[in-house]
């Protein structure tokens, strides 16, 4: 299985390594976005080993890469619509 990407009930999982190719960043910017509350929510996938879902990142980036509480928001918004 490719470390990069994994796959947890039919969702694509991508590391911080793959966001900050996709955005242009280093991966410590990443990690410096997610202990600053400025992207998208994670998910804890082993021992120290941290995801994010490539739908949530997409919305995020849609979303014009808005802090971790507006995206909370707007996807509860959005799972709520019939």
């Amino acid at each position: 299985m490719n470390p990069q990407l994994t796959d947890l009930n039919n969702e694509k999982l991508i590391s911080a390594q793959v966001i900050a190719e996709k955005l242009s960043l280093s991966r410590k910017a990443v990690y410096t976005m997610k202990r600053n509350g400025m992207i998208c929510p994670c998910v804890n996938v082993g021992r120290g080993t941290i995801r994010w879902r490539q739908s949530d990142i997409e919305m995020w980036i849609l979303w014009d890469c808005c802090d971790e509480a507006t995206f909370k928001l707007r996807k509860d918004a959005e799972d709520d619509r019939p």
